[in-house]
């Protein structure tokens, strides 16, 4: 199994990414500077945090500090302003601690206000807004702004004496905080320590800011803030953690670096400003000012892929050390730098990296070359690595699964049949499933055909949708063929994504019998008609869907054994015969033969079918003469 988690291991040389963006963080000098890595859900924009963050780590030319917060920690749970603000001043303080022999006087007293004025603008979001907001109606400075959410959800409609209640509770909450409040300041004054007058909100954030820029210039660090799964958030959480980053602490000697889907962010913000028409331009401008240097996680292109998935399989490898597979991720990331002028990480790149590379890991790395260009420009994967590591994930758990239950199944099958589920359309699956649910050897011929066009065979007819699309058409082509194989087990062990129903499952003892009867009749029998009788409609239903799924897989209509059974059922039941005739009509006209005029024009509804297919514009001339000379003796 693979780890979902970040990595620092590097498996698709993205280091240069990161090292542009630690170039620019040292290149500040100081000036506050914000960094955007953005990129969809999965493509490794936290892996990227981490290779930046050992970038900046292996730096001698600046002293550097990291705050790693993860506002999705505290979503529910607390205010993300004041968690990220409580979080950086952790970092300042501790160490504040470590050099406080060689701070001066004036920091070591600045540094140890930093926790009370956290402190104290927690007061003034909570214990203050709450009340004030109701009294004044909402009409509060932004600065006080997070105590809005105390009163969100109070009032649902008519005012109850519930709601009445709970304001009250709330007013006498918020001034019992304030209460406590004042009673440490006035333990501070009694104490003798040095007070400052009553301050504003505006006036407490100024003081945080100076204190803190002060105290970062004295340490005489650069202080990295990493802001993860911002885009995991709901879109107050988000905005409040952004927020937090604008208005407090974007301060000299910071470097803000946000990891976040671009768009989720961007939806954010709509939906915080819900009451305001904003345009595409308002919130890129919203966007543009928070964040200065934007850097988009790179997508993974073929070459990509290829190189990522033969490196999963490297680091699964038992028989390689440590050593030995990253010695082999460093020369394939070397490579990947010279894919745009012809180097190709391959199978035989790869291989020839391993040292008497062993059978078995030679063969999943043809596998990884071949399926590499199907993950690459499936809609549904688009080589995102999240989705390519779950997609081995899932192919390992059926492997195990198929060992354990002593199921005998190809790993190409399973992998060919995880890509179709994975990646294909569903109701094509559901076709599939259906086929081999109804063989009597678990084959899906129908597949036959369209393997061997896929294949460059030009006598097959020719796909039709949703086959004939580029995933469809490059999943057909890829080794092994299946329609001659028994997809049973290898359906069985993924049978955690559908059900698997077999005949007995659907049927009775008795019409599992007479559908097997049916199966083997090479012509009529008034025998087999009897027992079809003595089944119930919604049994001979079943069996006719069987029986018609069957008759799919013929091409050619003179006399088929199959007719037998269609006849038998079509002679025992209303919803039989009319399944029947639908059936005939949509048979394509050149596979309709004379041979099967004479049978069909013994019954009723045999004869409807005929004149449906005598309506043809394009019935062959022999066929069209045989219907016509039947319906004279008829």
């Amino acid at each position: 199994m693979w780890s979902d988690n970040e990595t620092l291991r590097d498996l698709v040389n993205f280091s240069h990414v990161a090292e542009i963006a630690a170039e620019r963080i040292i290149g500040a000098r100081g000036e506050p500077i914000s960094l955007g890595i953005s990129g969809d859900w999965g493509v490794g924009k936290s892996s990227m945090m981490k290779l930046l963050r050992t970038s900046l780590e292996a730096r001698e030319d600046v002293d550097i500090r990291f705050v790693e917060f993860n506002a999705w920690l505290y979503q529910s749970y607390d205010d993300a302003r004041a968690a990220l603000m409580e979080t950086i001043t952790a970092t300042v303080v501790e160490q504040a601690v470590e050099k406080k022999d060689t701070l001066s006087a004036t920091a070591r007293k600045r540094a140890a206000s930093l926790f009370s004025r956290v402190k104290k603008l927690r007061l003034l979001g909570i214990a203050g807004s709450a009340l004030f907001d109701y009294v004044t109606q909402g009409q509060i400075t932004p600065w006080v702004a997070g105590g809005v959410a105390t009163m969100g959800g109070l009032f649902d409609g008519d005012v109850t004496g519930d709601d009445l209640k709970k304001v009250k509770e709330l007013a006498v909450d918020s001034v019992k905080k304030g209460e406590e409040f004042l009673d440490e300041k006035k333990a501070d004054e009694k104490s003798g320590a040095e007070t400052t007058e009553t301050e504003t909100p505006r006036k407490a954030i100024q003081a945080f800011r100076d204190d803190l820029e002060a105290t970062l210039a004295e340490l005489n660090i650069t202080l990295v803030v990493l802001i993860d799964d911002l885009d995991r958030c709901l879109p107050k959480t988000a905005i409040a953690t952004l927020e937090a980053m604008r208005l407090f602490l974007f301060l000299k000697h910071t470097a803000f670096v946000i990891a976040a889907d671009e768009g989720m962010i961007r939806q954010a913000v709509r939906t915080h400003f819900d009451d305001v028409a904003l345009n595409d331009d308002l919130v890129t401008n919203y966007f543009d000012k928070l964040i200065q240097l934007p850097t988009r996680v790179p997508p993974l292109g073929t070459h990509e892929v290829r190189a990522y998935l033969m490196m999963l399989f490297i680091d699964d490898e038992a028989s390689l050390d440590a050593e030995q597979k990253e010695a082999i991720r460093i020369a394939v990331c070397l490579r990947l730098g010279e894919t745009w002028k012809g180097g190709r990480v391959d199978k035989a790149f790869v291989s020839g990296l391993v040292p008497n590379c062993p059978s078995g890991l030679l063969n999943r790395l043809a596998l990884a070359e071949r399926i590499a260009p199907i993950l690459t420009t499936s809609p549904n994967v688009r080589g995102n690595p999240r989705l390519i590591k779950r997609f081995l994930n899932t192919l390992s758990m059926r492997t195990s699964m198929s060992r354990i239950q002593k199921v005998a199944v190809d790993e190409e099958v399973l992998v060919k049949l995880l890509l179709f589920e994975r990646c294909g359309d569903k109701d094509a699956y559901a076709e599939m499933l259906r086929a081999v649910n109804e063989s009597e050897d678990g084959h899906a011929e129908f597949l036959a055909d369209m393997e061997a066009r896929s294949r460059g065979d030009e006598t097959r007819p020719a796909l039709e949708k949703p086959w004939n699309d580029a995933f469809h058409a490059n999943w057909l082509s890829l080794d092994p063929a299946l329609a001659g194989r028994d997809l049973r087990g290898a359906l069985y062990v993924g049978r955690e994504s559908h059900p698997i129903i077999s005949r007995a499952d659907e049927l009775s003892s008795d019409a599992l019998e007479v559908l097997d009867m049916l199966m083997r009749m090479n012509s009529s029998s008034s025998t087999v008609d009897a027992e079809v009788a003595r089944l119930t409609n919604p049994e001979i239903g079943r069996i006719t869907d069987k029986i018609l799924s069957k008759a799919k897989q013929e091409t050619t209509w003179g006399t088929p054994t199959i007719l037998n059974a269609m006849q038998s059922l079509a002679g025992a039941s209303p919803g039989a015969e009319a399944s029947v005739v639908a059936f005939f009509s949509e048979v394509p006209s050149n596979q309709i033969k004379a041979g099967i005029v004479p049978r069909l024009s013994q019954t009723d509804w045999g004869r409807r079918v005929l004149t449906g297919f005598l309506a043809r514009g394009d019935l062959t001339t022999q066929t069209r003469k045989a219907i016509a000379a039947a319906g004279k003796t008829s």
